[in-house]
């Protein structure tokens, strides 16, 4: 009996939405750890072992870290593909009312942080990493409003999963756009080419998943080698895979179902451990007040909330949308503060933006990891004082 209790405990676990963010917490911590002791060179050299193969033209060999950074990384991204395809589809952005409100508060995250880093880094060697603040970490950010339960109105819950997948293609674009290396466009040609025939496939009415996957894979080889970052491939193939308005499960939503967990429990937790083993060294600390700390911190702690308040105002003010059901500005301002929880994402676009720059990334990291916690902390704390005040009144 306490045997079936147990693994039923664990199943409601494994399906809470605050699963994957624990889980990614465990291996943040681990990692650190790692980094910090006798074991860290180890992993650093598990890192750059080469796997694959090259044969003539074809090139496939790379370190396991490029694996897991344009590899397992483009999973991901696929995933977050069709997650946006499907709220455009039949979700909250199906419709320019639902959709509005996201967008704007979106669009007001994105921007006020990479104000603010831009001011603090002007004219310096890491004026490049303008991107870094503008990310949200929708698994953590997720998982944390998940855990406060019934203290912030379900409607929240929805507004933020929604504003993180607008952020989320707002990061794809500005990847695509501004952290693209040299481009070779004879490969992109041939990535467009198979992407549109996966088009066609989509309005011929194919639906077996296997005639959209081979060939993703292949605009994953030709984007990998274009210039612009591999990740891409996830998205564009997961724009091409057919779904439908109503209740029917199709193609996407089946993929969808597969790649969850996987995504959420392997592939996230490899990527947090491959990618914040970051070492403590003396001055790390002052490292948060140099114009890449202070502009990366203060991006995530402040430019979120104002920036995703105050464009959330003014759509409503415009009547444009309206706020969720059940919630106040204070709501708003805390999921402001959770959107701070830059982490992952930030991660890697501070790994774009830093290639090559070891100890500018290093600082990078543990500016996003002040940053996402400080964040996550004021987040939690607002949205359980605007609880406990709604009680008491």
């Amino acid at each position: 009996m306490a045997k079936l209790i147990n693994l039923r405990s664990f199943k409601e676990f494994v399906q809470s939405g605050s699963a994957g963010g624990i889980i990614l917490i465990i291996c943040v911590i681990v990692s650190l750890i790692i980094a910090n002791t006798s074991a860290g060179p180890g992993l650093e050299a598990l890192l750059g072992t080469n796997l694959g193969y090259s044969f003539k033209d074809i090139h496939l060999e790379y370190s396991l870290l490029i694996w897991i950074n344009d590899g397992l990384m483009a999973i991901f991204f696929l995933m977050v593909g069709l997650e946006i395809k499907r709220e455009l589809v039949e979700g909250e952005l199906s419709s320019l009312k639902k959709a509005a409100l996201p967008i704007f508060a979106a669009l007001g995250g994105v921007i006020v942080p990479a104000v603010i880093f831009s001011a603090f880094n002007k004219n310096t060697e890491t004026a490049g990493g303008w991107g870094i603040p503008m990310a949200t970490d929708i698994a953590f950010a997720i998982a944390i409003i998940t855990m406060l339960g019934k203290k912030v109105p379900a409607s929240l819950k929805i507004f933020l999963a929604a504003l993180a997948i607008v952020d989320d293609l707002m990061a794809i674009l500005v990847i695509a756009i501004f952290y693209s290396s040299e481009l070779h466009y004879t490969y992109l040609l041939y990535a467009g080419g198979i992407f549109i025939v996966l088009l066609m496939l989509n309005k011929l009415g194919v639906k077996h998943l296997a005639a959209y996957l081979i060939p993703g894979v292949f605009i994953w080889y030709f984007i990998h080698h274009s210039g612009v970052h591999a990740t891409i491939a996830g998205v564009l193939t997961a724009f091409a895979i057919p779904t439908t308005p109503d209740a029917t499960e199709s193609p996407l939503e089946k993929l969808e179902h597969i790649l969850v967990n996987p995504v959420n429990y392997l592939i996230m937790p490899i990527f947090a451990l491959a990618n914040t083993n970051i070492r403590f060294e003396d001055g790390m600390i002052a490292g948060l007040t140099t114009p890449l700390g202070l502009g990366i911190i203060l991006g995530l702690v402040v430019g979120k909330p104002v920036g995703i308040t105050a464009l959330s105002w003014l759509s409503v003010k415009l009547g444009i949308s309206a706020k969720p059901d059940g919630a106040d500005w204070l709501h708003i301002i805390g999921v402001g503060m959770l959107g701070g929880i830059g982490f992952t994402m930030s991660v890697f676009i501070a790994l774009l933006s830093f290639a090559g720059h070891d100890d500018i990334l290093s600082e990078a990291k543990f500016s996003i990891l002040t940053g996402s916690v400080l964040s996550g902390l004021l987040g939690c704390a607002m949205l359980s004082w605007v609880s406990k005040q709604r009680v008491r009144a």
